[in-house]
């Protein structure tokens, strides 16, 4: 049976721009239909979900969205999961904040609004996710960890995430927050992952069984399928991991990756070929 391609996701690491050339969310725009998008931001994330949805509406509406939504599900009884059934079955684009991935899976898993987004991301509607909205994507997802650290067992706390991204483990804010160590201990624990991390005002952006680089900084891919020995099974929670043979590429911005054969996809400008 042929894979679905008509999956598109940009991810994004954090602290994306949102004043001078707004890179990323110009190519949420974009893809979302440009002056025919409909985005609808979900603010389950954060804290503060007045404040979050009221700036996200006003960039998108300044970059030329047709029409921007806010829903915030706070609470798994919350009156708004039947509003939200609604808008989201009009919309071009789904947008997840930042704030705590927890949150979102905690609140949205089992709703049924987790399971239509999976049918609504199958059928062509571009899903985004920023910061704690990145993390959720994969299927297996870091819920917290020690920043700035080496790779040891109690360095991270894992979850299900919503699982709009297989066999990828993705961490976010990554070089700005040192978060290598936590990367490489998720991967240790769970090789037939891909590792993703990625920087502020970095996004990949998946379609069809690949994904590139936009943005100011760069992606850390870790692949950990051909590691020759790792201690994790019998190392003791707070003891450094030994990892051999790790596979890590850097991505900036123009470079990509394919997600089916496990490849990086560098293009170089043609001035310096």
């Amino acid at each position: 049976m042929e894979e679905k391609t008509r999956r598109k996701l940009i991810i994004i690491g954090g602290a994306e721009d949102k004043e001078d050339k707004c890179e990323i969310l110009k190519e949420v725009v974009n893809l979302s239909g440009g002056r025919d998008s409909r985005i609808v931001v979900m603010t389950t994330a954060t804290e503060k979900p007045i404040e979050a949805g009221k700036m996200y509406v006003s960039i998108f509406k300044k970059l030329g969205a047709n029409e921007v939504k806010v829903i915030n599900i706070d609470s798994r009884e919350d009156a708004e999961i039947n509003y939200a059934n609604d808008v989201l079955k009009d919309c071009s684009c789904v947008f997840f904040t930042g704030g705590d991935q927890l949150r979102i899976t905690s609140i949205l898993g089992g709703s049924g609004i987790d399971r239509l987004l999976q049918e609504l991301n199958e059928n062509g509607v571009l899903i985004v996710g920023t910061s704690a909205g990145a993390s959720v994507m994969s299927q297996t997802m870091i819920v917290e960890g020690k920043d700035e650290d080496s790779p040891r067992k109690c360095t991270i706390k894992m979850a299900p995430g919503l699982g709009l991204l297989k066999d990828v483990i993705i961490d976010q804010h990554f070089a700005q927050r040192g978060r290598i160590g936590r990367l490489l201990a998720s991967i240790a624990q769970n090789p037939n992952n891909l590792g993703i991390g990625i920087d502020e005002d970095t996004a990949i952006v998946v379609e069809q069984n690949c994904f590139r680089v936009i943005g100011s900084n760069a992606v850390t891919v870790v692949d950990g399928r051909k590691l020759r020995h790792t201690n994790v099974s019998e190392s003791s929670p707070d003891e450094i991991l030994a990892l051999t043979n790790v596979t890590l590429h850097i991505l900036p911005s123009g470079c990509g990756y394919d997600l089916k054969n496990w490849v990086p996809l560098v293009k170089f400008k043609e001035d310096k070929v």
